[in-house]
């Protein structure tokens, strides 16, 4: 590359006390497929090293949007709504913001439309972009806290973080190979799931589920008193024990918000012990939160992932009610959820917000049977 043309550009001081390291980190950047402009983007963000990552994160030839739809076969309206559904900015006028590449997903969805309608697509884009820019944002961090956190703030640490940055970006491509292997396998279990949760009198809509939520009792208190790392290593570790455990007996996590989990069971049994175990794993001297939950059974309305109704409403307040290390569910999951393993005590009838009459209430526990 040009050395005037870097020195135009603001890039390039040969002056600078630095300046062999910075020309060495230049070309490597050039030579790597950054352009100036690239440059000079990544820099105005205090992130010189990562121009040739950000220009590999999206290779190819630019077309504007005219020639995707073009190409496509959708309507610019049609193209503005699936990028406003995935969570995507919205583009317009003649830059040539997209890719070659990019024909083929918007065919797609042309296509998907065509078989489920616009609308049924449209929801479905929400919740696929609302999952990928956890899973991009995901990659971000994994890069930021085991790679660049390791590397000196140094002219040669500099060098040696734009090609980590890059090879991290090049190493994007196992996620899209990673990923279709794992659909397939939840797409398996999703739909062994449903028809063992066939519901009348809607068996499209809705599912009879236990569904559960347990959260952590004194997490909002350590958020004034734990340093940001060490709260962040709680939240992993209770999302990492309790995926692992919803897993093992079946269920699926439905959603992590902050310090709660909301999941579902096809069984009562299964979900119960998914709850006792949760506890379990926060049980000690040591401990400093304690989880409680509730537990509810009957039909809900799935819907994008997600689970909706009454008796998901139910759940909810019942595990606000608890006390710490306490599991109450409703009578239904008592009657449906009986086993060697577990007991049930009656916790009396309770008012719940939102509810006009009081709720007969059972605790769950391991069973003592035999102790």
């Amino acid at each position: 590359m040009d050395r005037e043309e870097l020195v135009r550009a603001g890039l390039y001081d040969p002056d600078a006390p630095n300046a062999p390291e910075r020309l060495a980190l230049l070309d490597w950047l050039a030579d790597h497929g950054a352009s100036i402009d690239q440059m000079l983007r990544s820099d105005a963000m205090g992130s010189l090293s990562s121009a040739a990552g950000d220009a590999a994160v999206r290779p190819g030839r630019g077309i504007s949007l005219d020639e995707l739809c073009e190409q496509s076969g959708l309507t610019v309206h049609q193209v503005r709504a699936v990028l406003l559904n995935a969570g995507t900015a919205p583009a317009g006028g003649d830059e040539p913001v997209f890719l070659e590449s990019d024909v083929a997903t918007f065919r797609a969805f042309k296509l998907a439309s065509e078989i489920f309608g616009i609308d049924a697509v449209l929801q479905f884009v929400r919740v696929l972009g609302s999952s990928m820019a956890r899973v991009a944002e995901a990659a971000i961090s994994l890069f930021q806290l085991n790679v660049e956190a390791n590397i000196d703030r140094t002219p040669r640490g500099a060098l040696e973080l734009a090609k980590a940055n890059y090879e991290a970006v090049l190493a994007l491509d196992l996620v899209p190979q990673a990923m279709a292997g794992l659909f397939r396998l939840h797409m398996e279990q999703g739909i062994r799931r449903s028809r063992a949760a066939y519901f009348q009198p809607d068996p499209y809509g809705s599912r009879r589920l236990c569904v559960g939520f347990v959260d952590l009792v004194g997490f909002t208190a350590l958020t004034r008193q734990l340093p940001e790392v060490e709260l962040a290593g709680l939240i992993e570790r209770f999302e990492g024990n309790t995926n692992e455990i919803v897993t093992r007996y079946d269920g699926r996590v439905v959603k992590y918000v902050g310090d709660e989990v909301m999941y579902i069971a096809v069984t009562a049994s299964a979900a119960c012990e998914i709850a006792l175990e949760i506890v379990d794993a926060f049980d000690g001297p040591d401990s400093t939160v304690q989880p409680h939950g509730g537990l509810a059974i009957g039909g809900l309305v799935a819907r994008g992932g997600d689970y909706y109704g009454p008796i998901v409403n139910l759940a909810s307040r019942i595990a606000d009610i608890a006390v710490p290390t306490e599991v109450l569910v409703t009578e239904e999951v008592k009657d449906a959820g009986e086993s060697a393993s577990i007991e049930f005590s009656p916790a009396g009838r309770r008012m719940l917000k939102g509810f006009a009459e009081p709720v007969e209430l059972w605790a769950v526990t391991r069973s003592r049977r035999g102790a």
